[in-house]
């Protein structure tokens, strides 16, 4: 019960987020939770819903980014008191510990739940505490399930932080026409004074009429589908799934260095909850 009074509090703040009033079909007590992981068995993350990502490690990862990408190390994600922890590190594993090595000076880890979960609409949750180190990257995402070239199937970025700018809390989505290559990328960004040191809920709702983004129910962002039917502004009435990552470096988030000082590096992460609405 604690968990859907939450949820409809933060539909309904999310609803409302950059608009006089909350679309009209939002039917708040409509929702149902439909996935989760609250991360209660310690050790390696559940393999039912997540995999881990490391098809780039050979050829390097998307931006410019600096990290190895380990697969089933606990070294780099692991479950561990109520708590999933994704770690970057400063090491570098030569090919005599793993397979796919690519000489990157920094390791983490990158969990998905493609193929395990994947979902079209409906209102999420991620309770977490983030890393502030100066070259991380810390993201809790989404992209298609259908292999469409980026950013032509869209992404929805549900939190995005850089070591650099301690405390700012990016939502942002991008498509065919919006997106961060041109400088057209559509989104907001947040202060969040202790995002580093506390945990804070990072929430999108997303419906066929927009995507909201909020953090603790409180909503800071709307982007609205023009209802133009076009995929290059409004590519999201597909299934998308869930990415949990910390990038090291890169154009964003290496753009003032990478602190070597600063690792390991953490984001911490105590729930994560998907909410759809139920069948009428």
């Amino acid at each position: 019960m604690r968990i859907f009074t939450t949820t409809v509090i933060g539909l309904a703040a999310l609803a409302c987020a950059g608009a006089a009033r909350p679309p009209q079909d939002d039917s708040l007590e409509g929702y149902r939770l439909v996935w989760n992981d609250e991360f209660n068995t310690d050790g390696l993350p559940d393999p039912t819903r997540w995999s881990y990502d490391v098809e780039r490690n050979r050829d390097g990862w998307y931006n410019n980014e600096l990290q190895y990408y380990a697969a089933e190390r606990p070294e780099n994600a692991r479950v561990e008191n109520g708590h999933l922890i994704i770690e970057a590190r400063r090491e570098q594993l030569g090919p005599d510990q793993v397979a796919d090595a690519g000489g990157q000076a920094y390791t983490s880890a990158r969990l998905i739940s493609r193929g395990k979960a994947e979902w079209t609409y409906g209102f999420y949750e991620v309770k977490a505490r983030i890393p502030c180190g100066r070259g991380t990257w810390p993201a809790i995402w989404m992209l298609p399930v259908a292999d469409a070239e980026w950013p032509a199937g869209g992404e929805i970025d549900i939190m995005e932080h850089v070591g650099h700018a301690r405390g700012e809390v990016h939502g942002t989505v991008h498509t065919t026409r919006y997106n961060h290559t041109q400088g057209t990328e559509r989104g907001g960004m947040k202060r969040v004074r202790d995002a580093c040191d506390a945990f804070h809920r990072y929430q999108v709702l997303w419906t066929p009429e927009g995507i909201n983004f909020g953090i603790d129910d409180v909503g800071y962002y709307r982007f609205r589908n023009d209802g133009r039917d076009d995929p290059a502004t409004w590519p999201f009435d597909a299934p998308f799934y869930m990415i949990l990552n910390i990038a090291v470096g890169g154009d964003w988030g290496g753009v003032e260095g990478v602190d070597d000082r600063a690792f390991p590096q953490t984001m911490e992460i105590d729930y994560v909850r998907v909410f759809q609405r139920a069948p009428s």
